[in-house]
Formats: C-alpha cells, structure tokens, sequence
C-alpha cells in the first residue's frame, strides 16, 4: 500500500527541526510555509511564543528578536483567499483530476437519492 502524502501548511520556524519522514509514514511531505516577506506585507498580529520552546534562543539571535519574549505568526492570520492559494498551490500537484470528477458525480448522486428519499417523505 503507498503512504500518503503530507502537505504542511505552517510559518518557516515552526518547521525547523521538523521530521515527518522520522515516522515513515508518508511517502512525500510538500511544506506550505508563511514567509517573512508575507508576515511584513500583510502585517500579520505577532502571537506569544512557546515559552520553552529549546529553539526560540537559535531563532531570535539569527533574526535579531528578542529571546526572552517569543513570538510566533499563525498561517491562518493570512488573508483566507491567500491562505487558500497557498495550501492550493501546495496540493494541487497531487490531485488526480479524473478521481476527482469521478467522485464529485458519485457526490452529486448520492444528493439527488437523499433529496428524492426526503421529498417522499410523509409530512405532517
């Protein structure tokens, strides 16, 4: 059986040291990341940090924060269209398209018996 694939939607520094292969139990793993130049540009809230989180110390002396007050940015600060974009663009490649119709018509079907069945439906 093939192990599926992973598709990460997460900022850079929370990826660090991040190791989904260590389990092995996905074939690939494709990172969607928030980069700094989108954190600057869509002026996204800073969060506070973990507070003992081991690599925060590693992270502020090389990005010139502060390393007694962690901070973090969430990816779903992001725009939702943005955000949407990105996790696309991250699984897009992934995606059999012929499965998918296939099952969008399944769906569309099985709407259809339900709406038939609840249409019959004695009312009071």
């Amino acid at each position: 059986m093939e192990r599926p694939r992973a598709v990460v939607v997460s900022t850079a520094s929370e990826l660090r040291g991040f190791e989904p292969q260590r389990t092995d139990c996905w074939s690939s793993v494709t990172r969607v990341l928030l980069t700094d130049e989108q954190r600057i540009a869509y002026r996204l809230p800073p969060t506070e940090g973990k507070k003992n989180d081991p690599r925060w110390p590693a992270f502020a002396a090389k990005y010139g924060f502060d390393p007694a007050r962690p901070v973090q940015w969430e990816a779903e600060a992001l725009d939702r269209d943005e955000l949407h974009a990105l996790l696309m663009a991250g699984v897009d490649p992934y995606v059999d398209r012929g499965i998918l119709a296939e099952v969008l018509a399944d769906e569309q079907r099985q709407r259809a018996q339900l709406q038939t069945f609840v249409n019959g439906w004695p009312r009071r």
